[in-house]
């Protein structure tokens, strides 16, 4: 057998997530001895919740851990499902709620239980690389729509209605808060796109994952539109638990039982530990709004701050924790003025070829979800690297 027989196959050609691909530079300076400000990956710098941590070190200390159901332990799920009564004033049934190892886990669940092998899929550009590349992974058919500024960066029911004329849509993936934007869509864009979709017979994903992480704008989930969509969430943003790989869906009825028998095969079950403490995270809001407060103060300093040293075109940034900073005055390459940047101003950030591969070498995405004095530092570094 020759070794062309072994070669890898056509589902795993898809690009790399560029900003992990940053992240393993910095770290290699870093082993070098050089202090680098990570601004490239969307990860809190704050610790787990103070409950969440007691909760695991107490099951540590005298419980044990296995499996669990698929669809996630009961505490968890009747937390959640209290959560959309009390934040949103939905009522959303627990035999809904299933819990998944991180919204990674979410999407692949979610795309292999709602579409078939050649679908099409609406997603925004610039939009969040994994869903592109899962989805290749799966053979089913991303179909990126530009959005710009006319539309504040958020996917409208005209833009669908225009894909639909290529072909037929079965699903439309959408993220407010955004990434790498950082915007909202509008109460009334998401409800029409919401009641669009249901008239339309599409699925409609709402990726919710920097949900409570809001600064302007109104924050809604798409549940309050209709039970028919598929909501996928995680504590890694908000809840500051990246690392615990613990997420949620919420779905309609007739998608859990198939959802359930997909995530039997992948995953068995949810980590135990991390479904544990992120059950006590859920009631950690007074804790988890203070590191929310350090976010706002974050966007603050570089809202003013990034216009003074020359980023003076930024997107709206209405929640999440990223600036999306045009840089076409300085460069027309985002990989290679990243890779400058990082390598003679210690400041880590992706580029935004990683979000849209067709204009987003134009642009850089910041992550201020780290300490204060460090987005004081990479303002310091930027100036001297760019003025």
């Amino acid at each position: 057998m020759t070794t062309d027989a072994f070669m890898p196959s056509r589902r795993s050609d898809v690009a790399p997530f560029i900003a992990m691909d940053v992240l393993a530079e910095a770290a290699k300076l870093e082993a070098q001895g050089r202090n680098i400000v990570h601004m490239e990956v969307g990860q809190p710098s704050a610790p787990a919740p103070k409950a969440a941590l007691a909760a695991a070190q107490n099951t540590l200390e005298h419980g044990r851990l296995g499996y669990t159901e698929a669809l996630g332990i009961m505490p968890l799920r009747n937390a959640l499902s209290q959560h959309y009564k009390k934040t949103y004033g939905v009522g959303v049934p627990v035999e809904r709620v299933m819990a998944t190892t991180g919204s990674s886990a979410g999407f692949n669940l979610a795309f292999l239980a709602a579409f078939d092998p050649g679908d099409r899929i609406v997603l925004t550009a610039p939009g969040y690389p994994a869903y592109r590349n899962i989805l290749k992974a799966l053979d089913l058919v991303p179909v990126e729509v530009e959005v710009g500024s006319d539309t504040r960066w958020s996917l409208t029911r005209g833009h669908l209605e225009e894909a639909q004329k290529s072909g037929p849509v079965k699903g439309v993936l959408v993220a407010s808060p955004a990434n790498p934007t950082g915007t909202m869509m509008t109460p009334d864009v998401l409800d029409e796109m919401v009641r669009y979709c249901d008239e339309e017979g599409i699925w409609f994903i709402s990726d919710e994952i920097y949900h409570g992480l809001d600064y302007a704008g109104e924050q809604k989930t798409a549940l309050e539109t209709s039970q028919n969509v598929i909501i996928i969430n995680s504590f890694s943003k908000y809840y500051c638990m990246t690392g615990w790989r613990i997420g949620w869906m919420v779905l309609p009825e007739q998608l859990v039982r198939p959802t359930e028998r997909i995530a039997q095969s992948l995953y068995i079950s949810p980590p135990e530990l991390s479904q544990i403490a992120a059950t006590a995270a859920l009631d950690a809001v007074q804790e988890l709004e203070a590191v929310k407060a350090g976010y706002a103060a974050n966007r603050a300093l570089l809202l003013e701050g990034l216009p003074k040293i020359g980023f003076d075109k930024l997107l709206p940034v209405d929640g999440a924790f990223y600036v999306y900073a045009d840089i076409s005055r300085f460069s027309s390459d985002s990989l290679v003025f990243a890779k400058q940047m990082l390598n003679e101003a210690g400041v880590a950030a992706t580029p935004g070829v990683d979000f849209d591969p067709v204009h987003g070498h134009e642009f850089l995405r910041f992550s201020f979800a780290g300490a204060n004095q460090d987005m004081k530092e990479a303002l310091v570094r930027l100036g001297k690297f760019l003025l």
